[in-house]
Formats: C-alpha cells, sequence, structure tokens
C-alpha cells in the first residue's frame, strides 16, 4: 500500500496552527509541533480563564453589596435572606451597580430587605 502524506490538507493545517501561533516567541511561532502545543496550551488557559472571570466577577459584586452595606449596619448574609423573604429577584451584578451608581435605590431596597427581620 503506498504512503499517504497528507498533500493540501496538512499544509492547510499547519499554516492554521503557525497563523494561530503568531507573535509567540523563539520557535513556538516557527516551527508547527512547537506552535501546535503552545496553541493547544493557550486553548485550554483561556477556557479556564473564562470560567475563573466569572468567579471573580461575583467576588467583586459581594465585596462590593458588603462594604455599601457597612454603612446601614446589615450583614451581607442577613441582607440576601431578607431580600428572598420579601421576593426582590435582584441578582448580585444588579445590586452591585446600585450600590456604585445610585445609592438612594440600594437605601430602599435595603429598608425592604431588613423589613422581615423588624417584626
Amino acid at each position: 500500500m503506498p504512503r499517504v502524506k497528507g498533500g493540501p490538507r496538512a499544509r492547510q493545517k499547519h499554516k492554521k496552527v503557525l497563523k494561530l501561533a503568531k507573535g509567540y516567541r523563539g520557535s513556538r511561532s516557527k516551527l508547527y509541533k512547537r506552535a501546535n502545543e503552545a496553541v493547544i496550551r493557550a486553548g485550554e488557559h483561556a477556557f479556564a480563564g473564562r470560567k475563573k472571570r466569572r468567579r471573580d466577577l461575583r467576588r467583586l459584586w459581594i465585596t462590593r453589596i458588603n462594604g455599601a452595606l457597612t454603612g446601614h449596619n446589615v450583614p451581607y448574609n442577613k441582607f440576601i435572606q431578607g431580600l428572598k423573604l420579601v421576593n426582590i429577584d435582584l441578582d448580585r451584578k444588579i445590586l452591585a451597580e446600585l450600590a456604585v451608581k445610585d445609592p438612594k435605590a440600594f437605601e430602599q431596597v435595603v429598608l425592604k430587605a431588613k423589613e422581615p427581620f423588624n417584626k
């Protein structure tokens, strides 16, 4: 059986990988094998980074909300519990946005969340 080398498809694949590795240092942008390793690893890091960004943003929102709550003498966990009890469905992203950009509206939300505990 004759040997099959891959022909034009192999060249296309190599060009695609080398194009993705453009800007990498040394042989990682010149040699196909090294470039392929670098591109695969970069893809893994990018995938993990997208997950990590979500975790980091949630931590940031919680920190901002907690910082805004210190002036109202309400602990974060009681605030979240109070929101659930009075059926206010605002996520942490929106609450953090309110805390930073519209403190008056955030204060109204805090007062509503305090109601179940004041009875």
